[in-house]
């Protein structure tokens, strides 16, 4: 089992409603922040956020898993809120991302462990899902699209191209992160107010992002996930998918085409879709127990 560094003792406590503890890991070389829950024999299930979130965003998805018997652990990834925060931007490339996700396996001393992305989380996923199948018992991807079809579309297809452009601005050095500190955060509140149903994220829930952005260091670790990418492309060494894996979309995405979706499943060997209808980017915020039931099922 891992290591505990610390106690993790911090304002930032666990909400009551969320099972387990916070603690810090080792693996791969890096120091990460997790919150770990349910029974230490379950099978393990990593819950990985994508941007701008932290482990927060798997919330409400914790308890449903822990009531089934997995082992929850859920990560600040690399350069989020309170875990390492490499500081070259070639730190934050898809091969080292993935490695992180095999490295949690290793320190859960697991063979292998079902992986659930959202987001960036879910590109990360994808990846590891191509490059160490043998390390996945079965893949959930929310809103995330297999890398294959994010590179395709792009480049074929302007309306997405659009979608997608904030992730140029993001390329800027220094601008970004001054412009989205500014009144308190106020760019990608609005940004995340404006992307998903209303009433999604309460003042509260804002005040735990703003908390995480707000750490030294940690915004542009944030943006060096999108610069690395940027900089440099690297393609899969194949495109078929072999792990048991299941797409989980919010139809009314903003970022991404719902079509990226049905494309993705081209590339599964063992592929399926849930679709959940009145729900956004943010669907696991948005439709939890939708969300909860379909990963449980796939992992069953």
């Amino acid at each position: 089992m891992p290591s505990s560094l610390s106690a993790a003792a911090d304002p930032e406590s666990l909400p009551s409603d969320v099972p387990g503890e916070s603690t810090f890991v080792e693996a791969n070389g890096r120091t990460f922040h997790v919150v770990e829950a349910g029974p230490e024999g379950g099978e393990l299930v990593l819950l990985l956020h994508g941007f701008p979130e932290f482990w927060y965003g798997w919330r409400d998805q914790i308890r449903p898993l822990v009531n089934e018997g997995y082992r929850v652990v859920v990560p600040d990834q690399r350069g989020y809120n309170r875990s390492e925060r490499p500081g070259r931007v070639r730190d934050y490339r898809i091969e080292a991302l993935s490695a992180d996700v095999t490295g949690l396996i290793d320190a859960y001393d697991r063979e292998t462990a079902a992986v659930v992305g959202h987001d960036w989380g879910g590109i990360v996923g994808w990846w590891t899902a191509l490059h160490s199948p043998d390390r996945l018992s079965s893949f959930v991807a929310v809103n995330a699209p297999h890398p294959t079809v994010i590179r395709r579309t792009l480049s074929g297809d302007p309306a997405q191209l659009l979608r997608s452009s904030y992730a140029l601005f993001f390329q800027l050095p220094k601008v970004p992160e001054a412009l989205t500190r500014a009144a308190n955060w106020r760019l990608p509140v609005r940004m995340m107010r404006a992307s998903s149903m209303p009433g999604t994220f309460s003042t509260a829930d804002f005040d735990r992002y703003r908390a995480a952005w707000g750490r030294e260091g940690a915004f542009t670790a944030m943006l060096n996930w999108y610069r690395a990418a940027a900089r440099r492309r690297p393609t899969p060494e194949t495109d078929e998918v072999a792990v048991p894996t299941r797409l989980i979309w919010g139809v009314h995405d903003q970022f991404l085409k719902h079509r990226m979706a049905y494309d993705s499943l081209d590339y599964c060997a063992d592929g399926r879709i849930t679709t959940v209808h009145e729900a956004t980017h943010w669907v696991q915020h948005e439709q939890p127990v939708k969300v909860a039931d379909a990963i449980r099922e796939e992992l069953s």
